[in-house]
């Protein structure tokens, strides 16, 4: 990996074995990378780069003016979000050390913690309840897609990732996912699975990539808009 700075912006270059030069950049501070084909010239992805500086910029301008979740502080009256419902956290103040997490009429989430409990441990809590959550559904998601694409993925994990909704390890037949989207409407986790199980067969964005995700899930670029302008909050 390589760091290319034009016009003060910060440019992460990975050359792979890919066909094309592939550009992003990601929420929810702009990151810019490029994943460029192992044969092509440092000078080539320069010349390449400026000439899409306005997009960059435009893009990053994007993420700039996202709206800023405020840290939580794990308190009652917080807005928390459950698979893209809002919902009114209610700390329940209890003797037992035995936490727990509830729904309530479609409304609330409770937390139940001991009252001496801080802000590290009651986020704690809701962070493990949101993973228990997400791999409750993971894994008929995948068994669907699995029959649909007639593929398999060994192993899947939860983890809590800063810029990426997803990462892909085609070799292993990996597929994580952030844990940030137990928080993201139901159809944005699906997309994100679908997305990370193409890259089994196509390891870049190119046209290849592209036509694939057309045939499975073609509704996928309305989707990535959505959620290229939900914010990765860090949980």
């Amino acid at each position: 990996m390589a760091i290319i700075i034009i016009d003060n912006t910060e440019i992460e270059v990975t050359k792979k074995d890919v066909k094309n030069i592939n550009l992003s950049v990601h929420s929810p501070n702009g990151e810019v990378r490029v994943s460029a084909p192992k044969n092509m010239k440092d000078d080539d992805i320069r010349i390449f780069l400026l000439s899409k500086m306005s997009w960059i910029k435009g893009q990053r301008e994007k993420f700039k003016n996202q709206e800023k979740i405020p840290e939580y502080e794990y308190i009652s009256g917080e807005s928390h979000c459950y698979f893209g419902e809002r919902y009114l956290l209610n700390v329940v103040h209890q003797s037992s050390n035995k936490s727990r997490v509830e729904i309530i009429n479609n409304k609330y989430i409770d937390l139940y913690v001991n009252e001496e409990s801080s802000k590290e441990k009651r986020e704690n809590i809701m962070k493990e309840w949101y993973r228990k959550e997400l791999k409750s559904i993971i894994p008929s998601m995948i068994d669907k897609w699995e029959k649909i694409m007639d593929l398999r993925v060994k192993e899947w994990g939860v983890k809590q990732m800063k810029t990426r909704w997803g990462t892909c390890n085609p070799k292993a037949k990996r597929i994580w996912l952030n844990l940030e989207l137990a928080k993201k409407p139901l159809h944005c986790l699906e997309y994100i699975i679908v997305h990370e199980m193409v890259h089994l067969i196509e390891r870049g964005h190119g046209d290849k990539f592209k036509a694939i995700m057309d045939k499975y899930y073609p509704d996928w670029r309305n989707v990535r808009k959505e959620l290229n302008g939900l914010v990765i909050d860090g949980m």
